[in-house]
């Protein structure tokens, strides 16, 4: 006061600085004008000059570039100088009077001079601004808003100081005053407008620029600027193309290069200690103890290891998150001022003494402080999401570089499965460590503050709290330890679901040619029914861990208050201690809830950062291996000296003292056993192998073709050129040599075709193909080419040898080092090397190494028998007649297959290509399907047939589950604001037990509804989900095979996991958290109107604009995350691309251009992370806002009526509306959530409107008893097309067998033989004519009576897991006497009587325990089993050795010698002792008769005889 004394003088009845009287015990509030003219002048001053040196250093920093003088900027100039002169005026003015002798105050000519001066700097830091480039700024907006309600202040003292006849003796001020605060509200305005884009900038350049760079400050903190796009997202369907382009400081061209630049440091700094670490690792994944334990050496890192990482991170974002800390540091002191408030609010409605604006300055002052959490706390959640994204675009693009440099060891240690989880799961463990991180410190000080608080209330009553939260930890913990087991359980029974699921899909056709769908619908039925019963038991544990957490706030309550009231009885419990109370607990509850997230999510993160060091820290490729020298000296296009190279450094060399040198121009063939090092010489050449000694010299480009062939998913013209340019020419050219043109001829698109992910959608030799075809189309200097024809047919390989590689080839001028098992091409070529066991054993030309009769030799001619044992050598080199299959993969019969269902392996590859599917590009990602739902909001009769699934009356007992216990808690409130009403006599409340019993009792009930109504809706999930799947899998395994063929798999398996998955577990989870919700904002709402009425006016208002807003949020919302989950899998495939082909991209020197790839597809997908996490920021911030107006209106018209409003009342008024901001906040969440999942049951229903096939039995038609005696079959004019859009495949078919007549059927190529096959058993129904079997037209019969009673060989033989016995008998019909009679037929009785259980062995998955004989051996017994009248036998070719194969011949003859048998045969010799052969072309009858008769009449067959060199 002493001070306000000599400052504002002790004269002119100033009354000092401070007087309590005039200012707050008072109706007509107002502060002295000494305070006026000081404290409250001075304020803004304070602000800016505090701010100044950081914001200027911030500026100094941030240089965006001048922007132009525009008027904006030049009237607040102008204002600026005129308030300048004005308070400079101020104090000449003054100081003229005191020259007049009128006694003025020091602080009269000191205030004006102060803002004054600060006017200045606000000036100079407007123009400092305008030269960086700031469009909008915040400090100076605070600074102008803070002098505004000063200057109201002076105002409005001012005009009362005038109402009270003052203007005439102090004309100056007042006139002055008035002009002052027009000016500052002027400034105020301007700063709220946003000035033109810098000059330069890119704003300029790009109209789509994202918004926040050019807004207000005012639309920035409260995300405005986003309004725009969620308003777009509403009218139309939002595309990538409506998303802004990815910010500059967030792109991967920015980050990823800073990453590399802080990790490189980082590294290097740590290089020594962590080169003994790498030396044991690699020890460990070399000696090959099994992949698991490789994988291990992820997980096994050293801390040393993640500290570098860390520390990079850190120096890339570290200032920011500590940014983002003082954002949630201020945003909590605003939390814990506001129950301090509210206790004020109700000492006032107690008060009736109190002046009443005392109530409206603490309602205004709870919003404001409110708004200002709001603001505070989604500032610090969108920069953690910022961040996030920040981390994830350098972690991703970190983890891709270090593939392309990753050594053969590193490659061993880890998976592409291992290295996409890096960049999926563990970066969103880092992303949610940012956000939940400070939770581990925060949370606990959060809780502290809350005891203290409470302790000032209630005393040591407060610390009895302690023991609720130790009775419920051992409770939780208990029922968390025993629902992870159920959910192992329920794990184990969806893996083995999800197994034996994908068996069948894969294998369907199989199950379809036998009739077994009825028998595997019943096994998954099975496991699923064991699956949803440990499901059940988990929901209703989670639903009791879920009614424990929900009531330990009234647990609290309850025992402090009763440990209060009862200990002592003159403690009495008002509205202020149990409302305030109340607040705290909520507080001290979200702490507590949220301590074991932050720290379960630190532990995770450290998990994922040790992880992510170790993957990047593995070894790299070493630059010098190998050197490509571009100088003329060398002759030699390739030299080795002396090389001795290994795979890692830890194990021992794989090729020993190579010497080798290889002219310009020549072509060199590499040969050895499997094993010798044939690949590893290639490696060597192209410098990844580790070279330990001697030196390599490659002269010129390469071009390489792995044996692998390596395929991405692109068209086949990108394929190809690999980033050349295009040159129509050439490229015709090389299409041509490689044989590609009858391929590309037979794709939809042609050239531009896509090919699916890893080339799903075309056959091996094809793949080969296409990676020899870019190879030739580089036109490098050198060619390595590792058994390019392998997976080609013998002449399909000479054609390509002749165009491509010989003489006369593409590459007759290139030196070209050829890998090959191809012993006929030999001959042809320049030199020879053969390795074995890693050296160079004999090098030469080809007549040279025979003349030396050494090892050459040898190997020649150990190659040349063991092929004639196999009775089918390669073919002279004239001779490129015989049709061989290659050593690996599909033979030429299916390359160019018409689009039948050619063998279960291949058939899905092919199908892809066909014209009226997607191409692969579709086929590839779920998005084939489920592309309608892309609009807006999901179709209500999805909800309706989920609720449907649950069950009426289930939803209505739930409902009134939820009501009640709504009410309940209803009550419970109101009894407590009773309680607190009670009247106190001599210092103490009547009826304390009472109140005490009755307010615990209907605690205890309202727990027990939380878990009654919990668990009826979890558990009525569980009952939608079994129907939904039960729906699901009768229609799949009702669809026709034409829809498995145009489905593909992945979509199917999708459905059965994911879309299951939602259903089972995240939408009753979310639709619980809904229901929660909705009826808790029900109650608040009541609560509000029940203690003021009139709140009713506002409520209404307020709830329709919320409704609105969570409308816009959930379109827009709900697209962004459909768009973003597309945008995600196309980085993981470059990943797992890349990773296949690392050594592909190395040797042509084109890692730049994969990186440039990648870069662009986390930009892309960052451009839609980003809005999306804005969205959820926009949305809070206005709901918050929604939420503080509703507590401000409850509390302003609580202080209205506080005549007649009992304090208990208004303070349960409220402490509930106080939570209302988190109530709308979740509810919005949990209904986006549900409308993103809800899209499952729409995708599981989907299949209800597929077409289905003939039903499997028919009523009344039971006659299949006696009927098929003989086994007759006709034809009528039987026609048969694929689909209705393409050509008939059978065209008018009129033929008759006999029974127990033995037919082959022969014919090219798409000739229609398997077609044949496919009408018989009606996996495709006739387009015209019938088909008649011992005189009853089939299409009358249900599909498995017709089934059963035909068997099927097919070409593959496949099992499904499970018993042997399961696999030949799945229907359970025959005893094991049979069984073991059928495998003594097949010669398998010694081999099952040896398995370790016989006919229980467990077969694995596709039989994989089995040889390819067993295999076919074991569906030769499932057959034999069946002895059916009709047998069709799909010629099984490469399966098995001549042996077995004579053997199953002359069982079959034996066997089946009363059935009529269709052999269809892709090698004549096999069917030349059949009664009659049928040769089928185009579909129709060319020749029909006896083997004899056709070889006389020298037509068509006779023809293919001579192509396969029998004739």
């Amino acid at each position: 006061m002493a001070a306000g004394g000599t400052l504002c003088g002790s004269g002119e009845g100033s009354a000092g600085l401070w007087d309590g009287n005039q200012t707050w015990y008072t109706n007509t509030p107002r502060f002295t004008w000494c305070f006026e003219s000081t404290v409250i002048a001075w304020i803004p001053c304070a602000y800016l000059w505090i701010c100044f040196p950081f914001y200027y250093l911030y500026l100094r920093h941030k240089n965006k570039g001048y922007i132009r003088m525009s008027h904006i900027f030049k009237t607040k100039m102008v204002l600026g100088f005129i308030l300048v002169i004005l308070c400079f005026s101020n104090v000449f003015f003054i100081l003229w009077e005191i020259s007049q002798g009128i006694p003025r105050a020091p602080a009269f000519f000191i205030s004006p001079a102060v803002l004054g001066i600060t006017m200045i700097l606000a000036m100079f830091l407007t123009q400092a601004e305008r030269m960086m480039g700031i469009q909008s700024s915040g400090i100076l907006l605070i600074y102008w808003l803070l002098s505004f309600v000063a200057a109201v202040v002076m105002f409005s003292s001012k005009v009362r100081h005038a109402l009270e006849g003052g203007f005439l003796e102090d004309h100056f001020h007042h006139i002055t005053t008035y002009l002052y605060a027009s000016l500052v509200l002027g400034e105020l305005v301007l700063f709220c407008l946003v000035d033109h884009p810098p000059f330069f900038s890119q704003a300029v350049n790009n109209p789509n620029q994202c918004p926040e760079a050019s807004t207000s400050f005012l639309s920035k903190i409260t995300y405005w600027w986003f309004s725009g796009l969620v308003w777009k997202g509403c009218r139309q369907s939002l595309g990538v193309d409506d998303l802004w382009p990815v910010r500059k400081e967030d792109s991967s061209e920015e980050i990823v290069a800073w990453a590399e630049r802080e990790w490189k440091k980082c590294h290097s700094r740590t290089q020594q200690k962590m080169e003994s670490a790498t030396f044991k690792k690699g020890q460990k994944s070399e000696t090959g103890i099994a992949e698991a334990e490789e994988t291990e050496v992820l997980l096994q890192s050293e801390h040393s290891q993640s500290g570098p990482l860390l520390k990079a991170f850190w120096s890339m974002f570290g200032t920011y998150f500590l940014l983002s800390i003082v954002c949630l540091v201020i945003c909590d002191v605003f939390l814990f001022s506001i129950p301090k408030l509210l206790s004020l609010f109700l000492a006032f409605i107690e008060d009736q003494e109190a002046p009443s604006w005392h109530g409206y300055f603490y309602a205004f002052t709870m919003f404001l402080l409110a708004c200002l959490q709001t603001l505070f706390e989604q500032r610090y959640m969108y920069m953690c999401l910022v961040l996030g994204l920040r981390l994830k675009t350098a972690v991703t693009g970190l983890v891709y570089r270090k593939i392309l440099v990753m050594s053969n060891a590193s490659r061993k240690a880890a998976t592409v499965g291992e290295i996409v989880n890096l960049v999926s799961v563990d970066v969103q463990k880092l992303m949610d460590l940012i956000i939940y991180f400070n939770g581990t410190w925060l949370a606990p000080i959060r809780i502290i503050i809350c005891f203290v608080f409470l302790w000032q209330l209630l005393g040591p009553s407060a610390l009895t709290s302690i023991t609720v939260f130790l009775f419920l930890l051992p409770l939780n913990f208990v029922i968390t330890k025993k629902r992870s087991q159920f959910q192992e359980t329920q794990m184990k029974h969806k893996d083995e679901r999800a197994k034996l699921t994908n068996a069948i899909l894969s294998d369907i056709k199989v199950i379809k040619l036998y009739g077994w769908e009825k028998t595997f619908m019943e096994k998954v039925l099975c496991i699923r029914e064991q699956e949803l019963q440990a499901l059940k038991r988990s929901q209703i544990l989670f639903s009791a861990s879920l009614a424990s957490f929900h009531s330990s706030t009234f647990l609290i309550a309850f025992v402090m208050f009763a440990v209060y009231t009862l200990v002592d009885n003159t403690h009495i419990l008002d509205a202020q201690t149990a409302f305030v109370s109340l607040t705290l607990i909520n507080i001290l509850n979200t702490a507590h809830s949220f301590l074991p997230f932050s720290i379960n999510a630190a532990v995770q993160a450290k998990v994922s950062l040790n992880r992510l060091a170790a993957f990047l820290n593995l070894e790299e490729l070493n630059p010098e291996s190998s050197s490509r020298n571009t100088s003329d000296c060398v002759q030699a296009s390739i030299t080795i000296r002396n090389g001795t190279f290994c795979w890692s450094k830890e194990t021992s060399p794989c090729l020993r003292r190579i010497d080798l040198t290889v002219p310009q121009g020549s072509l060199l063939a590499v040969v050895g056993q499997v094993g010798a090092g044939k690949s590893s010489l290639l490696s060597a050449l192209l410098g990844e192998l580790e070279k330990m000694d001697g030196c390599v010299t490659m002269k010129g480009t390469a071009a390489y073709v792995p044996q692998q062939a390596w395929i991405q998913n692109a068209s086949v013209e990108d394929n190809i050129l690999f980033g050349k340019e295009m040159d129509e020419t050439w490229f015709s050219r090389v299409i041509d040599a490689c044989a590609l043109q009858p391929d590309l001829e037979s794709f939809p698109a042609g050239q531009k075709s896509e090919i699916g992910e890893k080339g799903i959608n075309i056959s091996g030799g094809q793949k080969q193909r296409v990676n020899l075809a870019r190879a030739v189309y580089q036109k490098a200097s050198i060619y390595l080419l590792d058994d390019p024809l392998s997976a080609v047919d013998a002449h399909v390989g000479q054609y390509i040898f002749e165009r491509v590689l010989g003489r006369n080839g593409l590459l007759k001028d290139k030196t070209r080092v050829l890998v090959t098992h191809t012993i006929n091409i030999l001959p042809q070529v320049d030199n020879i090397v053969l390795l074995v066991d890693g050296t160079i054993s004999e090098f030469g030309s080809y007549q040279e190494l025979l003349q030396r009769n050494g090892a050459f030799a040898e190997f020649l001619h150990s190659h040349i028998t063991a092929e004639e044992k196999a009775g089918a050598g390669f073919p002279a080199i004239g001779d490129t007649k015989g049709t061989i299959t290659s050593r690996s993969g599909p033979s030429q019969e299916k390359l160019f297959s018409d689009n039948s269902i050619k063998s279960s392996a291949m058939g899905r590859e092919t199908i892809p290509v066909s014209q009226d599917c997607t191409t692969a590009a579709a086929t590839k990602g779920r998005l084939t399907k489920g592309e309608k739902t892309q609009h807006g909001r999901v179709n209500t009769s999805i909800y309706a047939a989920y609720l449907k699934a649950i069950g009426l009356p289930l939803c209505v007992y739930i409902i009134l589950l939820f009501t009640c216990q709504q009410a309940v808690s209803f009550s419970r409130g109101y009894w407590l604001s009773m309680w607190t009403d009670d009247p106190v006599h001599n210092g103490t409340q009547q009826h304390t037990e009472l109140r005490v019993g009755v307010f615990g009792a209907l605690g205890v009930v309202q727990a027990l509804g939380r878990f009654a109504s919990t668990a009826a809706v979890l558990l009525g999930g569980v009952l939608a989900s079994h129907k939904l799947f039960l729906q699901l899998l009768r229609n799949v395994a009702r669809s026709p095979m034409v829809f498995f063929e145009q489905t593909p798999i992945g979509n199917l398996l999708n459905r059965f996991s994911r879309e299951m998955d939602a259903i089972d577990s995240v939408i009753p989870d979310k639709l619980k958290s809904l229901l929660g919700f909705l009826f808790n904002l029900l109650e608040i709402y009541l609560v509000i109107i029940v203690a003021t009425p009139r709140a009713a006016m506002a409520i209404v208002p307020l709830t329709v604009l919320y409704a609105a807003f969570q409308h816009f949020y959930v379109i827009t919302s709900c697209q962004l995350r459909r768009i973003e989950a597309a945008s995600r899998s196309p980085i993981y495939s470059h990943i797992s691309e890349t990773f296949q082909g690392s050594s592909v991209i190395r040797a042509y020197k084109d890692q730049e251009r994969f990186i440039l790839k990648s870069n662009f597809l986390v930009n892309e997908n960052q451009r839609i992370c980003f809005p999306g996490a804005v969205a959820d920021r926009w949305l809070a911030t206005n709901l918050e806002f929604l939420g503080n107006g509703i507590v401000l209106f409850a509390a302003l018209f609580a202080a209205m009526g506080r005549t007649h409003l009992s304090p208990g009342t208004a303070g349960f008024s409220i402490a509930y509306a106080l939570q209302i901001t988190g109530v709308l906040n979740w509810m919005v969440r949990s209904w986006t959530e549900i409308e993103n999942n809800i899209v499952s049951v729409e995708r599981v229903r989907e299949y209800l409107r597929t077409p289905k096939e003939a039903p499997w039995t028919v009523n009344g038609k039971r006659q299949g008893k006696v009927w098929l005696t003989e086994g007759r079959i006709e034809f009528r004019n039987y026609s048969l097309r694929y689909r209705p859009n393409l050509e008939l495949a059978l065209k008018h078919v009129n033929l008759t067998i006999n029974g127990q007549e033995k037919i082959g059927v022969t014919g090219r190529t798409g000739a229609g033989k398997s077609t044949l096959a496919v009408g018989l058993l009606r996996l495709v129904e006739a387009a015209e004519g019938a088909i008649l079997i011992d005189g009853l037209d089939i299409a009358q019969l249900g599909l498995h009576d017709l089934r059963t009673k035909i068997t099927v060989i097919p070409q593959d033989p496949v099992l499904f897991s499970g018993s042997l016995r399961m696999n030949l008998d799945p229907l359970n019909r025959y005893t094991d006497a049979d069984i073991w009679t059928a495998l003594e037929l097949t010669q398998l009785k010694n081999f099952v009587a040896d398995l370790p259980h016989q006919l229980e062995y467990k077969c694995t998955d596709q039989g994989e325990n089995l040889s390819t004989g067993q295999k076919q051996l074991v569906c030769l017994a499932r057959a034999l089993l069946r002895k059916a009248k009709i047998l069709i036998l799909d010629e099984a070719t490469a399966a098995v050795d001549l042996e077995t194969d004579l053997h199953i011949q002359s069982t079959l003859r034996a066997q089946f010698k009363d059935s009529t048998v269709l052999t269809i045969a892709h090698r004549i010799k096999t069917i030349m002792d059949c009664d009659r052969i049928l040769v089928l072309e185009n579909g129709r009858i060319a020749e029909f008769d006896t083997p004899e008769h056709l070889i006389a009449q020298k037509g068509l067959f006779y023809r293919l005889m001579e192509e396969s060199g029998l004739a």
